[in-house]
């Protein structure tokens, strides 16, 4: 099947217009791609190079290979049809299986939960969604025991987490349910770290920042014992602050967040589940640079870079594209999207995040 063929069948597939697609790729990976590329794709006047190849194999979800080879129409879309028989059957499977036997215990699921914090920090969304997902319907069969509501409860969180938050729906959705998980296990520590982690993933898109703000503040009333929920919680709402431009808010809180930090912060470099040093530099880098405080902006990108681990890259990034943003708001917008966008390029596309692709776009805006 020709590459042109093969694109206008996987968008269709995906009730998708060219428009969309372009709207599509644009969103995810800040290209400047319209619509007459993808019509000229289609048509056969011209092929995609392998810039473009890497991001409609992200954007449509099927693996590199199917797009740089030539496929027969009739087995693609059977094998299409039988992939996706084939994995709902697969979860289905697993579900009734884990039912049936009593499922995992309530400490292999905590080793399941420090595994997925791990990768996370590395791997693309769409890698770690399947794999979450396969794992939520799982544990959705173990509901009976209350220990579980509380895995399910950070399973989801961070299931959320690979969806925008700027859609409006979907994360904001997952968080919800997950936020009511964590309130039927009981936990108090799962309670306000859900809220917590919801907070600061939405304070620091910039997204839903209203749904962000409540979230911290149930966090906030659940308990003000220190706890790395509470760290997560106080950011996210002093980013949400930010973004609004109430600055006096936003610094009062990252105060607040600091002297939590210092009583609390975790020492484990590489987990979503942790608040490390070099990671809560990160959270202020971009509070500060979004209030327009460069010194101590640069300051904190400074110390973060000290103890980032050379194994997470796209935490390089995310500084890199802070030092974009302060460009811009000082006034030098086209040297700042400039800045964000070649950091943004250095990182191989299957390393972006949903989060750098809606920084990209508040450098831009």
């Amino acid at each position: 099947m020709p590459i042109g063929d093969l694109i206008r069948n996987l968008r269709k597939a995906r009730g998708w217009s060219q428009g969309r697609l372009v709207s599509e790729i644009n969103k995810a990976f800040g290209t400047g791609l319209t619509r007459e590329y993808v019509s000229r794709w289609e048509c056969s006047k011209v092929a995609p190079g392998a810039y473009h190849l890497r991001h409609l194999s992200a954007v449509l979800d099927v693996p590199l290979a199917t797009l740089e080879g030539e496929v027969d129409r009739r087995t693609f879309i059977s094998d299409v049809a039988a992939t996706a028989i084939v994995v709902a059957s697969d979860l289905l499977s697993a579900g009734f299986a884990a039912r049936l036997r009593g499922g995992p215990t309530a400490e292999h699921w905590e080793a399941t939960l420090a595994t997925y914090g791990t990768d996370y920090m590395s791997m693309g969304a769409a890698d770690i969604q399947r794999r979450v997902a396969g794992e939520l319907v799982v544990v959705q069969q173990q509901l009976d025991d209350p220990r579980l509501w509380s895995v399910a409860a950070r399973l989801m969180t961070l299931y959320a987490k690979t969806f925008p938050g700027s859609d409006g729906s979907k994360a904001v959705s997952w968080y919800r349910m997950a936020a009511q998980a964590a309130d039927r296990s009981g936990d108090e520590r799962a309670r306000v770290w859900v809220r917590g982690r919801a907070a600061i993933a939405l304070g620091y898109e910039g997204a839903s920042l209203g749904v962000a703000d409540i979230l911290a503040d149930q966090a906030m009333a659940i308990s003000d014992k220190p706890s790395l929920g509470l760290v997560n919680a106080v950011m996210g709402k002093a980013h949400a602050a930010a973004v609004r431009g109430d600055r006096a808010a936003a610094v009062h809180l990252a105060d607040h967040g600091r002297r939590l930090f210092d009583r609390v912060g975790s020492h484990e470099q590489t987990s979503a589940y942790a608040v490390p040093w070099w990671r809560m530099n990160v959270f202020l880098s971009l509070l500060l640079a979004r209030v327009g405080d460069e010194k101590n902006a640069v300051e904190a990108q400074e110390q973060a870079r000290r103890e980032l681990p050379a194994s997470l890259p796209r935490f390089a990034t995310h500084l890199e594209m802070h030092r974009g943003l302060m460009l811009a708001r000082s006034g030098d917008r086209a040297g700042g999207a400039a800045c964000a966008r070649a950091a943004l390029d250095r990182l191989p596309p299957e390393k972006h995040s949903l989060t750098l692709r809606m920084l990209m776009e508040e450098v831009r805006a």
